[in-house]
């Protein structure tokens, strides 16, 4: 695959410019990361308030899963109409309006009634909100990964993009932070007579305040290059993608389920499933989750870093291998007593930083005039289906099969997807769009 890039723009270290708009773009991102998967950190609470109380446990919490799994199956609506107009019209309105959609549930979310207020209404607009959210986050991504890989200069797109994957895991850490020290502060009555809702009308004003950030961002300098001398795309571009880069559209699909894989299982997965399954407290539970977290961020930025020093297949097989070696150990602990649990769960955090690898791998899978559609297709068809269905197929299928193990089991197994897709990388030497 080979492109002349749209705007000559030789090495050169990041200027201040381009560290304002990364930054701008991380914190954006982290803000609204965190409006996101506040809900999956507080699984257990919101089964109790949303759902009957004579249900069974594990119904109510595959209820919750359910809702949540709804905000990743609407994500595709909302990326390949925020990516069509991205394409069309620029990347800083969509980018903008992303933060906005996600900031209006989430506030709204922290001031809902509860099912002994409202009755069956209350998981109805749990799930309505939850909808929006994800139209909004089906959006953010993509749109965030091009629009600071069309600002970065040459040969520092894998810094860029992993930056801003940097911002967006900060979001999950701010969770995990904020979880933990709600269940710290507050006794369990307390939690559910009204101490949930504040992370909710937390995540909401600090939704707004991003909106407003965002107003000083800047059109990437490939896209206006590209309105200048009208190289945009004039057909749909979904249909060019489809047309003409379905190698690209596979790769990102098959990368975006191990990413999937790492978040989904270890990251948002984890602190529900270590109370549930092996009886550890709230509070141990999500302190191994924030230090997890914290890890991820920073090891976000250093898989970037790599893919600028070494390149992309074989950042990507350094992540593969250690998201299969990590979550192995990890679970085989929680099995064994969890002597290790908070140091297994910093290490596995620190593997699942190749999330700084596989932005970089999509970005660059396809040529500027229809980048943010085929990352956005791409990513968001494949979050939906593997985010989705990850839930339930641990719970639902591999946990009565292999016990405490499933987790595990089902993210090594994606890992080797991982690791084939970084050999094909490093076999065939593929080129890639790099603007």
């Amino acid at each position: 695959m080979t492109a002349t890039p749209i705007v000559p723009d030789a090495a050169r270290p990041l200027n201040r410019n381009d560290i304002r708009t990364l930054l701008l773009s991380a914190l954006g991102g982290a803000l609204e990361f965190y409006d996101f998967v506040i809900f999956v950190f507080l699984t257990e609470t919101l089964r109790q308030l949303f759902f009957p109380p004579d249900m069974p446990t594990w119904l109510g919490t595959l209820q919750v899963y359910g809702i949540f799994a709804a905000g990743y199956l609407v994500r595709p609506i909302g990326g390949i109409i925020m990516a069509h107009f991205g394409d069309r019209s620029g990347r800083k309105r969509m980018f903008t309006l992303s933060v906005f959609l996600m900031a209006l549930p989430t506030l709204a979310i922290g001031l809902l009634p509860v099912y002994a207020q409202i009755g069956i209404a209350a998981p109805l607009l749990l799930l309505a909100l939850r909808v929006v959210q994800g139209i909004a986050i089906g959006g953010e991504v993509p749109g965030a990964w091009t629009f600071v890989a069309e600002h970065a200069p040459r040969g520092r797109v894998g810094f860029a993009c992993a930056t801003l994957s940097a911002g967006l895991t900060a979001g999950i850490l701010i969770g995990s932070l904020i979880s933990t020290a709600i269940n710290t502060w507050f006794t369990p009555e307390q939690v559910l007579g009204g101490a949930w809702r504040a992370p909710f009308i937390i995540g909401g004003v600090f939704g707004f305040l991003a909106v407003y950030l965002r107003r000083w961002l800047s059109e990437t300098p490939v896209f206006a290059a590209m309105r200048a001398s009208r190289q945009l795309v004039q057909e749909l571009p979904l249909k060019q993608v489809l047309r003409n880069h379905m190698d690209g559209v596979v790769l990102s699909m098959l990368v975006t389920w191990l990413l999937t894989a790492a978040i989904v299982v270890i990251i948002l997965m984890t602190p529900t499933i270590v109370q549930q399954k092996f009886a550890m407290e709230p509070s141990r539970a999500f302190l191994g989750n924030s230090l997890a977290a914290f890890f991820l961020t920073l090891s976000a930025v250093g898989g970037g870093w790599l893919v600028d020093r070494i390149g992309r297949g074989k950042a990507l097989l350094i992540g593969s291998l250690g998201v299969l070696v990590s979550s192995y150990a990890l679970y085989y602990d929680l099995n064994h007593g969890a002597q290790n649990f908070l140091l297994l769960y910093a290490l596995a955090g620190v593997f699942v930083g190749v999330v700084g690898v596989i932005p970089a791998v999509m970005v660059a899978a396809f040529p500027a005039p229809v980048r943010f559609s085929g990352l956005s297709f791409s990513y968001n068809v494949a979050y939906a289906v593997f985010g989705a269905a990850t839930p339930p197929l641990i719970g639902g299928y591999l946990a009565p099969h292999f016990g405490g193990m499933a987790p595990a089991y089902y993210v090594m197994a994606v890992a080797v997807v991982g690791i084939g897709v970084s050999l094909y990388l490093l076999r065939t030497q593929r080129e890639f769009y790099e603007h």
